[in-house]
């Protein structure tokens, strides 16, 4: 099955049968107890309480020592894990055959189309499968994070699954390094995508020019302004991502709201589950870091109160308010942003 990918692209989902769900999530659990105390304090992402929030806040912590960040992006990671070199990995931290032995057997497996055609898979690790995440954290770790630890210490950095950013604090020093990965992940048949692979200058002096902030996990990383007694300075601040905003609002496009005829009661009872995920997510650090967003949802609720009472602007608003005067809590955003 093929997906598409909120960058653009496609993306191989592999969904395993039932049993072979229950026997790899038999195999997780089992490798977590081996893998997860071993795995870096800057990995978020599938693991237990660990999240990415958490990613983000560090991200944003260390780049108010660093005035530089590379934000990488690894060409089709899961879709170009080599088998060998995983089965290494795991073979180093779990000597226990039998898991050995099923983790290879799911691995070469292959997918079976929904036409009927068969396709090996010689190498990667598809999406979809409950074992897939930790087998995919796994290579990271031994490909990229022990790497970090072990001969790049002082450059911190956050990953969550195979999104990577790494500090530095000069612009020559960030040229190193992405030399350096770049050759490192060639050494583990991986490969960065240079489109996307890119320098970021936060705050920094610079001989070349580079973009000012980076996307991580929906949101924005950039410098703000803040007034002090000596004038205005820049320190690296969170905002929700235009990509972000553009996801957010073509979800309530697509919704078609003024098409939908019903009470508005179970217009609510549709559409806050929507609301409910993008708010939680996205104003973790800000409560008003979707004010257009919400606006925008509240003139598409208006539009569905004109069809389908069947009044004009100003008593459809009148209307909208009422409801509000009577229960704030109706839609989850009304809170954030009353009609």
């Amino acid at each position: 099955m093929v997906i598409p990918k909120k960058g653009g692209g496609t993306r191989k989902l592999g969904i395993p049968t039932l049993l072979d769900r229950i026997a790899q999530q038999v195999v997780k659990t089992h490798l977590e107890r081996i893998l997860e105390p071993k795995f870096h304090k800057s990995s978020f992402g599938y693991r237990p309480n660990r999240n990415c929030h958490q990613a983000v806040e560090q991200s944003c912590r260390n780049a108010y020592k660093h005035d530089f960040a590379i934000d990488l992006d690894i060409k089709g990671f899961f879709d170009n894990i080599d088998h060998k070199l995983l089965m290494r990995a795991l073979g180093h931290y779990c000597q226990d055959k039998w898991v050995l032995m099923y983790v290879e057997r799911w691995l070469k497996a292959g997918v079976v189309q929904r036409e009927g055609k068969f396709t090996p898979t010689l190498m990667g690790t598809p999406q979809g499968g409950v074992i897939s995440p930790l087998l995919a954290n796994l290579f990271l770790h031994v490909v990229f994070d022990k790497w970090m630890e072990k001969y790049h210490p002082e450059k911190p950095f956050e990953r969550y699954a195979d999104d990577i950013v790494v500090h530095c604090k000069t612009e020559k020093q960030t040229l190193f390094m992405l030399s350096v990965i770049k050759h490192r992940f060639q050494e583990c048949k991986l490969a960065l995508q240079s489109e996307k692979t890119k320098i970021v200058n936060l705050r920094g002096f610079s001989e070349k020019n580079y973009p000012k902030g980076f996307d991580f996990l929906g949101f924005t990383i950039r410098p703000s302004g803040i007034k002090s007694k000596v004038g205005v300075i820049a320190f690296p601040g969170i905002f929700v991502s235009t990509q972000a905003k553009k996801s957010s609002t073509s979800k309530f496009r697509g919704a078609k709201i003024h098409k939908r005829r019903g009470s508005i009661e179970e217009l609510a009872r549709r559409l806050n589950p929507i609301i409910r995920g993008i708010k939680n997510y996205y104003t973790r650090f800000s409560k008003n870091a979707l004010r257009t967003i919400w606006w925008q949802l509240n003139q598409r609720l208006l539009k569905w109160v004109k069809w389908e009472k069947g009044l004009y602007k100003y008593a459809a608003l009148k209307y909208l308010r009422t409801r509000y005067k009577e229960n704030p809590r109706l839609f989850e955003h009304w809170l954030l942003a009353r009609p």
